[in-house]
């Protein structure tokens, strides 16, 4: 798709991000781009993969995560700045798509940063991805547009946004090979990032700058003949792309308790 398609919405994207605090009906969004609000819609959808209003959401929720890590402000009064007037729905719904709660989160930096060493640490992970030819398998190759040294997080979700957590996933140490095993038949969407080794806690909580991808297209998985080898290109974040919601922290710990498991198995 040429970037330069649909640019009336990168105005849109750029005007929500610019008053993310703002109610955002969508008559105003359509309105700003000069669409009807079903015309809007569609050609929203089609650059982002998600509806205007739930890619709004998804940056509300990111706006809390900073406001947690960055701000002394209360988890009420950050539920009140984002447009939540209930504390229960907003904490439902941050932990519904974080995979934590609002206050988890906000005390979880210094365990981030022990899982990081850990997982830069941790030996054997090739016996993890190792490649197969069952057809509940997905893989692939993953590259990156830069040089790349550190953790990649690589999941199947339901929607083409990183938010709960996957329904497959994995942690690869580098670039290469991946596989996800046990996949159901069905239609998921690729979404991975990456995070180098030595960087801060705070800012993988908050993954702004990470290198990511995103599949534009779904990947299906049959039942005889499984999915297509996927190419994954991780690139700079990209301002249609939507937020990474899910605690990669939270991921990480997974994927230790996974192999920990994996390896009291074989003892």
């Amino acid at each position: 798709m040429s970037t330069n398609r649909y640019s009336e919405i990168d105005e849109v994207i750029a005007y929500i991000h610019e008053n993310i605090y703002e109610p955002m009906p969508l008559s105003r969004l359509a309105g700003y781009a000069g669409y009807s609000n079903f015309h809007f819609t569609r050609i929203f959808k089609e650059k982002t993969g998600l509806s205007p209003l739930y890619y709004a959401s998804s940056h509300r929720l990111q706006k809390a995560k900073d406001l947690l890590l960055q701000t002394q402000l209360s988890i009420r009064d950050i539920a009140l700045e984002i447009g939540q007037q209930s504390l229960g729905t907003f904490t439902s719904r941050f932990t519904e798509r974080v995979g934590v709660t609002p206050s988890e989160f906000r005390n979880s930096a210094q365990q981030a940063d022990v899982q990081l060493r850990s997982l830069q640490e941790l030996k054997h992970w090739s016996t993890l991805t190792l490649p197969s030819e069952q057809p509940d398998t997905v893989q692939g190759t993953i590259h990156a547009e830069v040089p790349f040294e550190g953790v990649i997080l690589i999941g199947l979700f339901a929607r083409p946004i990183p938010e709960g957590l996957p329904l497959y996933g994995t942690l690869v140490s580098s670039l290469g090979h991946f596989s996800l095993t046990g996949v159901k038949p069905g239609t998921y969407y690729l979404l991975a990032t990456s995070v180098a080794w030595g960087t801060a806690a705070k800012d993988f909580l908050l993954p702004h700058k990470t290198l990511r991808t995103r599949s534009k297209e779904p990947v299906i998985v049959t039942p005889y003949y499984g999915a297509s080898h996927q190419q994954v290109m991780l690139y700079a974040p990209r301002p249609d792309d939507p937020p990474i919601l899910i605690s990669l922290p939270l991921l990480m710990n997974n994927f230790m308790k996974r192999v920990a498991n994996a390896g009291s198995n074989q003892a």
